[in-house]
């Protein structure tokens, strides 16, 4: 990245740090999807402690992946006379061993091997067993920090995080970096001083998340809907065809994901898994369901249940904003000209996509929401609802609920729009309606407490007062 300044990462910095500071060697996990900040997370943290690195290079053989070892580490130990390349991988963490070895430092040493999916493929057993070899047989006796990072979260996370090899049990610590909050994506803006207000933050938040790597394209002195034209439809934006790489870099027979992907895309509500294998023709078994830990565990789709079900009901809900914002409108409008976001911005479909994706957005931002709602320390669970009308019952939906344990369920009516709401006569009969299908349908004696969500908030009149309990606007969202 670009910028100088790591912005938020608090937790994970003191992660970091602790590692640094315990008296034991550690080996910490730094799992998150591409693009996320990973590398400059840590190498913001460990700039004057790491004495080696090496990053994988995507899609080389094993023998490539050796010869980039080798040259990294000549270079670090200024090698007058290149090395010569190792037969596996055993060998190769054995020369690391041996420069470490001679290294004299006050600091504690980190050695910081990034991309690791990508080290270890071809032959991945191979690496793994060099890797163990290193820790085992003397990075644990030693004054270091051993940090392993990639993208590829799942397989991180089954392949190193549960090993039940040599690399059993030794992960010390953990980070799965997620993608900016608002409040983190505001002060990266801040940082770069790009001023723009928090109704455009969430705008361009919404077509492309809070990557960081994609956040950085936004320049100043524009507009969220001049930002995310330039980035997304033009021929020289970043997130023009970044769809088309973003997964083949992140999963084996990507093809699969991306067809569960283009599936979820279909309804915004979520899917059961048999309405995946309908709509995606990835058949039912263990492909399916490694397609689906993959991209959960990645971070791009979520799992939601049905109020009062563990089991079924079960819904898995597309939540990455570029994939749902990719498949909406840049597939179909790409290169289309200078002012096509400022047109379809103005279209029926980016108010009915706009008003799902501001949904989603809140839901991840949960923990802001509580604490808004003066909650923070009351367990509560999240869920939605959802009971098809028929000819002489109504129906109703309901996209996120609280169900606390003080005896109190918030039900969340969520809007954008474009300044504070008002609520009419027929709006809120059919709020009500929603709450007496609810209360009705699950029988509780819990208090039901409406609650609204809305950009700029809500305007009481005699519609909504005695109806909507708590009203919520940007600056909730915007909490750290």
């Amino acid at each position: 990245m670009e910028n100088t300044i790591l912005i938020g990462r608090k937790k994970e910095q003191k992660i970091l740090m602790k590692a640094l500071n315990s008296r034991e060697a550690e080996m910490v996990a730094v799992i998150g999807r591409r693009r996320v900040g990973k590398t400059f997370l840590i190498e913001s943290v460990y700039e004057k402690y790491i004495k080696f690195k090496v990053s994988g290079i995507q899609d080389a053989p094993t023998d490539e992946q050796l010869q980039n070892f080798v040259y990294q580490l000549d270079k670090t130990a200024n090698a007058s006379i290149p090395s010569k390349v190792p037969d596996n991988w055993l060998q190769a963490f054995m020369m690391l061993i041996d420069y470490l070895k001679k290294i004299k430092t006050e600091h504690r040493q980190v050695v910081f091997l990034d991309e690791l999916p990508w080290l270890a493929a071809d032959k991945s057993a191979g690496f793994l067993r060099g890797l163990s070899f290193f820790w085992n047989s003397w990075a644990v006796r030693e004054d270091i920090v051993v940090v392993i990072c990639g993208s590829v979260t799942s397989w991180m996370v089954q392949k190193v995080v549960n090993h039940t090899g040599g690399l059993h049990n030794r992960i010390t610590r953990r980070i799965h970096l997620k993608p900016f909050t608002l409040y983190e994506t505001e002060h990266y803006f801040k940082s770069r001083n790009i001023g723009l207000n928090r109704y455009h933050i969430v705008q361009i938040y919404m077509a492309m998340g809070g990557i960081p790597h994609y956040l950085k394209e936004v320049e100043m002195g524009g507009s969220a809907v001049q930002s995310i034209n330039d980035i997304c439809f033009s021929e020289t934006g970043l997130l023009g065809d970044e769809f088309s790489k973003l997964y083949p870099a992140l999963f084996d027979n990507s093809d699969n994901h991306v067809a569960v992907v283009r599936a979820l895309a279909t309804k915004r509500q979520g899917m059961t898994r048999e309405e995946i294998i309908a709509a995606s023709d990835v058949g039912n078994g263990g492909t399916l369901t490694k397609v689906l830990d993959e991209l959960e565990q990645s971070g791009f789709i979520s799992i939601y249940r049905a109020y009062g079900k563990k089991k079924k009901g079960k819904l898995h809900r597309l939540t990455d904003e570029y994939s749902l914002f990719y498949l909406q409108f840049i597939e179909k409008n790409l290169y289309e000209g200078d002012d096509t976001w400022q047109h379809l911005s103005q279209t029926q479909a980016y108010k009915t996509w706009s008003g799902y994706t501001f949904e989603g957005l809140c839901i991840k931002h949960l923990p802001q929401i509580k604490k808004a709602l003066s909650i923070a320390g009351v367990y509560a669970i999240s869920s939605s609802f959802y009971k098809k009308g028929t000819a002489t019952e109504k129906g109703a939906q309901i996209d996120l609920l609280l169900d606390r344990k003080d005896s109190v369920i918030n039900l969340f009516e969520i809007k954008f729009y474009e300044k504070p709401f008002v609520m009419t006569k027929a709006y809120a009969e059919a709020l009500r309606d929603k709450g007496f299908v609810f209360e009705e349908r699950l029988k509780t004696k819990k208090m039901l407490l409406w609650t609204f969500i809305a950009p700029f908030g809500l305007k009481h009149n005699q519609h909504s007062l005695g109806l909507v309990q708590k009203v919520l606007d940007l600056e909730a969202l915007f909490d750290e």
